[in-house]
């Protein structure tokens, strides 16, 4: 008998998550948004990325006019934080107010930095996918917050909990309603 056992196809997703988590920020001419994301993943060398979102995110239509955004890597001090932005829309909320987040102009497109980070990378949208809502996004310029107390990666993995550097955190009661079922 052999050690590997079938499992249900959504778990493919927890295997291949891709990550790091990333809050997303944006500006869309009036007002800055963020979401939290983890289906991105680096395309090549040259500070191309892929980010894939829908319309089902606010910050969607201002990634659509402005073609522009900041990619912000928290650790894991400010996963929870990551985690409760990505249960409430920009639509009816000042997340930026909502969860103390302290906002820095960026140097190269108008969404803000985000401080508290280990980084954030400003990028503009340099090719959008609609069949599957994926962003081609451009670097074009990176910041690294050396005075960040636990600068590990987080990653997703995809069933509502996150590893950082092989430590697991479980928020899958707080994710509750955004998982879908069976997973």
């Amino acid at each position: 008998m052999h050690k590997l056992k079938k499992v249900k196809l959504e778990k493919a997703l927890t295997f291949l998550e891709p990550g790091p988590l990333l809050l997303v920020t944006t500006f869309d001419g009036q007002k800055n948004n963020v979401m939290t994301i983890s289906w991105s993943m680096p395309l090549d060398f040259a500070g191309r990325f892929a980010l894939c979102t829908g319309p089902w995110n606010y910050s969607f239509g201002a990634l659509r006019k402005t073609k522009e955004c900041v990619l912000c890597v928290p650790g894991p001090q400010l996963l929870k934080t990551a985690v409760q932005i990505g249960m409430v829309s920009g639509e009816d909320t000042d997340k930026f107010k909502k969860f103390h987040l302290t906002a820095r102009p960026a140097s190269r497109v108008r969404a803000p930095l985000l401080e508290d980070c280990v980084a954030c990378v400003e990028c503009t949208v340099e090719k959008f996918l609609p069949s599957y809502g994926i962003f081609v996004l451009q670097a074009v310029e990176v910041w690294q917050n050396s005075s960040c107390a636990d600068p590990r990666l987080v990653h997703a993995v995809g069933d509502g909990t996150f590893c950082a550097d092989g430590e697991k955190f479980n928020f899958r009661r707080l994710m509750k309603e955004k998982l879908p079922p069976g997973l």
